[in-house]
């Protein structure tokens, strides 16, 4: 069995082991894949994975050996699974890989906006705190979480791992899903308004997926609604915000701050407008990516290989 793997190095630069992989074919890893080499390096693989190197209808229809994709991440947006589907091609994720990840930098955004660590940082080394004539200082109002409303949208796995988190710094937690669950974690309130959610939540964080529904749900008459002292973490996906209505709300002050994991083009050009917004902290997409999350997105990829081989394909997202 040849095994393809498209774009590997985001998941594996160099740490980890490829062995399990190859253990089950004949392996070809790939770091990256232009999309007009994708079907030269794809047309005699039996299974191919890939993490963001798109496989549309067309391409798959120039796979005729293709019996199998994984893919190397929770979102499969990057296959046609409908077209997958059409060709009796079993389509696999990684579910949940990520979450303690996500969950640490959810809180590391959070916190950068509220305790300004970066900044002070490097204020001191540029030598404020030796000219300072006090024994400390800030150069703007540090927030304290206890007692705030921490809204949450989209309470899958992440959202809960993200209640739980908050609810230990003290906040109250408010949260909002396509679906409410059949049970709530204790000291979590439920709103199916997701107005109410953006009008009461101190500090608001997107975990919802992209869909035609969700596309910039945050937006200029949704920034409306929220309190001009509110913060917005986004480690969901960029296309859930409006980045020009947002940076509009933080430059212009209706909005205290934002921290972002993600943008709705990645790398990002350079005017995007988050890029130069005031109190917007960005980090480029590595909120996933601990060694320890990579570890677990690779042992359950073997894993979806192993089961498609065994004629019992798992995580399977196109039945």
């Amino acid at each position: 069995m040849r095994i393809v793997v498209l774009d590997g190095f985001t998941m594996n630069p160099g740490d980890l082991e490829w062995q399990a992989l190859e253990a089950l074919g004949e392996l070809t890893v790939y770091e990256r894949t232009p999309p007009e080499q994708v079907v030269p390096r794809a047309r005699e693989a039996d299974v191919v994975l890939t993490n963001k190197t798109p496989l549309g209808a067309a391409t798959l229809a120039m796979l005729p050996r293709l019996r199998f994709i994984g893919v190397l991440a929770t979102g499969y947006n990057v296959v046609d699974v409908a077209a997958a589907r059409a060709r009796g091609i079993p389509v696999s994720n990684v579910p949940a890989y990520s979450t303690r990840s996500v969950q640490q930098m959810t809180f590391a955004l959070l916190l950068e906006l509220t305790q300004k660590c970066g900044a002070h940082d490097r204020a001191v080394k540029d030598g404020a705190w030796t000219r300072c004539e006090d024994f400390m200082f800030q150069f703007s109002p540090l927030i304290e979480l206890d007692g705030l409303t921490f809204g949450i949208l989209g309470f899958g796995t992440i959202g809960r791992a993200v209640a739980q988190t908050a609810r230990s710094f003290g906040m109250r937690v408010l949260a909002a899903s396509r679906t409410r669950p059949e049970s709530l974690p204790e000291g979590v309130e439920w709103t199916a308004d997701t107005e109410t959610l953006f009008r009461r939540s101190d500090v608001l964080s997107l975990h919802c997926p992209l869909t035609p529904q969700t596309e910039r749900i945050v937006c200029a008459r949704t920034l409306a609604l929220m309190k001009p002292t509110a913060l917005l973490i986004n480690t969901g996906r960029g296309g859930l915000v409006d980045e020009a209505a947002l940076a509009a709300s933080l430059s212009e002050g209706r909005l205290a701050g934002a921290g972002v994991d993600v943008l709705s083009s990645e790398p990002p050009q350079p005017d995007n407008p988050l890029l130069t917004a005031p109190n917007c902290v960005v980090t480029p997409h590595c909120a996933w990516a601990t060694r320890a999350a990579r570890q677990r997105l690779l042992d359950v990829t073997v894993a979806n290989v192993r089961a498609f081989q065994a004629g019992c394909p798992i995580n399977v997202v196109n039945r």
